[in-house]
């Protein structure tokens, strides 16, 4: 008789327990922009993933176009749409923090990719310092250990900052490379690449070597070079982007020679499966998640699996 009261028991835990799971309905999703590869595939691992959860799933993926204004009356508007759960890279850490804490009033969870936002309530996003280590690991073994070099900074959000440090701390590592500069900020596109590179090679007669906190800053970096015909840089960067694999392939780009790889997709994908075990009162231990970073060179970028590859 016992035995039966347990298995009852334990019935009605699972009925209720299966009563309690919440359906993910809707998801919105505010990301810098649409027009960059990076987040058209992370908008795209979001809703594959999402629907293989609930194919019915109502999926909002808007770019605020680097517009902070924008993306508070974005996050605003999923709030008013009582979606479930937003996913945001957002403009700013520290200023979406009233908009993230009005979301979480009304019940939705909010989860921040790419890059750290304060108050979310989980994050997932690249091994930033790990990525920075990489691509100038690279550099300092490319040079023997000697040379000058430049790291070319980029906007402050926490991705940048962490790339950086972790290429300050490699090549403070190597008493034979000297450190140029490394406050520039390129503005993380191609023509501020293009644009402080060309300052810096007007400065300084000798280069052996630049790290770009992203691809686009490198690939205005390497034109730079070819516009002022200066040769034998080393120029590493992070992201391991369409244009990156490109240029890796490229004869005509030889100083380009690596890039830390992210992967939008699948950290889309990672971010909206612990959304939803958060939703379901499974948070993870850490509220952050970190994913490894993998250098793509000019000798494995053909078998690299970039961010458009079939899934």
């Amino acid at each position: 008789m016992k035995s039966v009261l347990l298995a009852a028991a334990a019935a009605l835990a699972l009925s209720a327990g299966a009563a309690s799971a919440k359906e993910l309905k809707s998801i919105g999703i505010s990301l810098g922009s649409m027009g960059n590869p990076f987040f058209v595939a992370l908008a795209k691992g979001a809703e594959d993933q999402a629907r293989k959860v609930n194919p019915n799933v109502k999926v909002t993926a808007v770019g605020f176009d680097y517009d902070l204004g924008k993306q508070f009356t974005q996050i605003d508007n999923f709030i008013a749409a009582g979606v479930d759960m937003i996913l945001l890279n957002p403009g700013d850490a520290n200023a979406l923090e009233p908009a993230i804490k009005k979301a979480q009033a009304a019940g939705i969870l909010v989860v921040a990719v790419d890059t750290a936002a304060k108050g979310a309530d989980l994050t997932v996003t690249t091994n930033n310092v790990q990525a920075g280590e990489i691509a100038c690991q690279y550099i300092v073994d490319k040079l023997g250990g000697k040379g000058d070099v430049i790291i070319q900074n980029g906007p402050q959000v926490s991705a940048v900052v962490d790339r950086v440090n972790g290429c300050k701390s490699v090549f403070a590592k190597a008493p034979g490379i000297k450190v140029l500069s490394s406050d520039q900020d390129g503005k993380g596109s191609r023509d501020g690449g293009l644009a402080v590179m060309q300052g810096h090679l007007t400065r300084f007669p000798k280069i052996d070597a630049v790290f770009a906190i992203n691809d686009p800053q490198a690939i205005g970096t390497d034109l730079a070079a070819k516009q002022l015909t200066r040769s034998g840089i080393v120029i590493t960067a992070v992201d391991g982007a369409p244009d990156i694999e490109a240029s890796l392939k490229d004869p005509n780009s030889p100083q380009i020679h690596a890039s830390a790889s992210q992967d939008p997709y699948a950290m889309a994908q990672l971010a909206v499966r612990l959304g939803v075990d958060a939703l379901n009162g499974k948070k993870p231990a850490q509220t952050v998640t970190l994913m490894e970073s993998k250098l793509v060179t000019r000798d494995n970028v053909k078998d690299y699996k970039g961010w458009s590859s079939p899934r």
